[in-house]
């Protein structure tokens, strides 16, 4: 599964040092669909459709601007100064998964944005943190919810974090919030994707646009999302979409 997660690594550097003003979202998307072609590897977005979606996702990465949050659909937007852009990426290789996502700003940054995505960051590293033998799910989830709460963010346990493995989302369900101490207890060899998503206006509900899959957030602020793929091993939590 490392090296499915390295594809998925070397594709988020390499569209977070294209995303600049004036860059389309579909450009992002051809440059993700160049990396899976380098290392043979293939997307496990592109046509995926679960039960909440019309229609089958019709790209290889999911390009979230400002107050979308997840799943947006890279079109013909070209990237505006000061705009906030969260990339969710896969890639399949030899059988094997690695799902991760990145949220940064392009050009003049908003101070407001920049410090929604260090919350969004720290709280990838608390859940990381937990995600070691012996301890539950619902340690991971409480660890994120805290740093949303202590922020003043909206967050919402819809979507979230999640097994992966053969296929992009399996069993078991890491919510971003719940209770430490309970759920599933964390063995050795699980790889689960943390995937904590806020939304900056402190509302915790959402929308999703006509196309199906944009969601957005339902007061209109922005939201950023970040994510790794993260193994469960006996000498600690092992993230196998670093760079």
């Amino acid at each position: 599964m490392r090296e499915a997660g390295r594809v998925v690594a070397s594709a988020l550097l390499q569209m977070r040092k294209h995303a600049a003003v004036g860059v389309s979202l579909r450009e992002l998307d051809e440059i993700a669909r160049g990396v899976l072609a380098e290392h043979g590897a293939t997307s496990p977005f592109l046509h995926y459709q679960p039960s909440f979606a019309h229609s089958p996702f019709p790209a290889v990465i999911c390009a979230s601007v400002n107050d979308a949050a997840l799943h947006g659909i890279p079109d013909r937007y070209r990237l505006a100064d000061g705009d906030l852009l969260s990339i969710d990426f896969g890639a399949t290789l030899n059988g094997w998964t690695g799902d991760a996502a990145i949220s940064l700003t392009v050009g003049t940054p908003r101070p407001d944005d920049l410090r929604l995505i260090d919350a969004a960051e720290r709280a990838l590293a608390a859940g990381i943190a937990t995600a070691v033998p012996g301890r539950r799910l619902g340690d991971i989830s409480a660890a994120i919810a805290a740093v949303a709460r202590k922020a003043g963010y909206g967050l919402h346990t819809d979507f979230g974090g999640h097994g992966v493995g053969r296929t992009m989302h399996e069993s078991p369900s890491v919510p971003n919030d719940g209770k430490a101490g309970r759920g599933m207890k964390l063995e050795t060899g699980l790889v689960i994707a943390i995937e904590p998503w806020f939304m900056a206006g402190g509302n915790d509900s959402y929308r999703v646009d006509p196309d199906g899959w944009t969601l957005r957030s339902g007061d209109g602020s922005r939201a950023a999302h970040v994510e790794h793929t993260v193994a469960i091993t006996a000498d600690g939590p092992r993230i196998l979409t670093a760079p």
